[in-house]
């Protein structure tokens, strides 16, 4: 009998010793797993920010580039819309069924309280027994009676310790199962976003590539040079044209007197040889 209690120590030892584990590193693996969540729904926030920035820019730009822009920044939306049904998807099937192991942890250690209850009365009727055959070594009745006890005792400790057993192994057998659909789960959830997003970042590679930067450039240029905004050489040009009209206009009506001034001179240079050279003098009309 005592060799048998022994072995349902170890036993009760054992099971105690596999929900502790399963306690500790399940709610580590739902605290870790959440904060893969959250840091992965934080990305999504900065990137819906990014979005919204590159649409405000997009339109302050050069049409192509513009369009461009718009594009990119619809298809990184786009991106963000996986991203949050990853986020959805992750806290259903990842984070909800870890918690919920508190519950089943908790469970099981009311069964294993329940035997280890069952186990400790057995204990307890043995101990009974071997005090009274020692009191009472020739007392048939009474250690008859102490005997009995302690067969409804073994019982009731065997009963549910059998149950325990099934209970410990159908709760194996489900931690396992859970653990390879939580983990396939997570690794379904993300290689479907990654696809996805695979997908559409090829798009938006695309369509930010594809922006025309000749015909942007043509355009930023015109926008420094408007067609109804005459430029400085033009201005110089126009200035000099108009100086030239006024003055061969000037020399066409007053040519005659001109030659009647320089006339006049050399009639009143009586001092001064024929041939000296008469210059043009131009009065201001």
């Amino acid at each position: 009998i005592h060799k048998n209690t022994n072995k349902k120590d170890d036993q009760t030892r054992k099971i105690q010793e596999n929900i502790n584990n399963v306690e500790k590193h399940f709610g580590e693996m739902c605290q870790m797993f959440a904060g893969y969540v959250r840091k992965t729904a934080r990305l999504r926030d900065k990137a819906d920010m990014l979005v919204k920035e590159i649409g405000v820019y997009a339109d302050l730009e050069t049409p192509n580039l513009k369009r461009g822009m718009k594009e990119f920044a619809d298809h990184l939306a786009k991106v963000e819309d996986y991203r949050q049904a990853e986020v959805e998807r992750l806290e259903a099937r990842v984070i909800e069924p870890l918690k919920s192991y508190g519950a089943i942890v908790k469970r099981k250690r009311e069964d294993l309280k329940t035997t280890q209850s069952a186990r400790n009365r057995e204990a307890k009727q043995m101990a009974q027994l071997d005090r009274t055959r020692q009191r009472n070594p020739s007392d048939r009745q009474i250690i008859s009676q102490a005997e009995s006890e302690l067969q409804r005792a073994t019982m009731d400790a065997t009963r549910i310790t059998r149950q325990l057993e099934e209970t410990i192994d159908e709760f194996e057998r489900q931690k396992i199962r859970d653990i390879k659909k939580i983990f396939g789960d997570f690794v379904t959830v993300e290689m479907a976003f990654h696809a996805k997003a695979l997908e559409v970042f090829t798009l938006a590679y695309q369509s930010i590539q594809n922006v025309d930067e000749e015909e942007d450039l043509e355009v930023f240029r015109s926008s420094l040079h408007p067609p109804d905004y005459p430029s400085r050489l033009d201005i110089v040009r126009a200035n000099s044209k108009t100086s030239l009209d006024r003055t061969g206009s000037f020399l066409g009506t007053s040519g005659t007197f001109q030659l009647q001034v320089c006339w006049t001179l050399r009639s009143h240079q009586t001092t001064v040889e024929t041939d000296t050279p008469c210059n043009l003098i131009y009065w201001d009309q």
